[in-house]
């Protein structure tokens, strides 16, 4: 087997390997007018058949992922409603998908899951910079930017709370 094989073959147990997850599995399931739930079950299947164009993920990441695509599906009105009163001079119909969709993703845990913001963030910047435009890495970061001094951080030490 080649490296690539190799590496490829170990499962990647980071929060950033399972957003990329559900971010591909969202964008299949707009792409192919299907339900995130059967795009989701669908990429997970082609993961564990061997799929090299799906990053093999830890049960841990798995789970994460999955938590990630119920809490989009339970949530959908409330983050579109947050994103539209975020985000000033476009509208959904004028922005990337690819954009619109990483930003669904992180609002959904800046807002429903204790996860500090600033990891959250960076994490959406990287998948925006890998997957979308020139300039989306940018407009992502300003978006939730806004998005956290609106939200309040999440504490991530006692020390920060006082």
């Amino acid at each position: 087997m080649t490296r690539r094989r190799d590496r490829a073959a170990a499962p990647v147990g980071t929060r950033r390997a399972a957003r990329e997850f559900v971010f591909r599995a969202l964008f299949e399931a707009q792409r192919g007018d299907q339900s995130l739930r059967a795009a989701f079950t669908r990429a997970e299947g082609a993961m564990r058949d061997g799929d090299d164009t799906f990053v093999p993920l830890s049960d841990d990441a798995l789970a994460f992922a999955h938590d990630l695509m119920e809490g989009l599906l339970n949530h959908q009105d409330e983050i579109d409603g947050t994103l539209r009163r975020t985000i000033r001079g476009w509208s959904f119909e004028q922005m990337a998908q690819t954009d619109l969709n990483i930003l669904r993703l992180a609002t959904l845990e800046m807002m429903f899951r204790p996860e500090p913001h600033p990891p959250v963030i960076e994490s959406a910047v990287r998948i925006a910079r890998k997957f979308g435009g020139e300039d989306s890495g940018r407009f992502v970061n300003g978006v939730l930017a806004g998005l956290s001094r609106t939200l309040g951080t999440v504490p991530t030490t006692p020390e920060a709370e006082e």
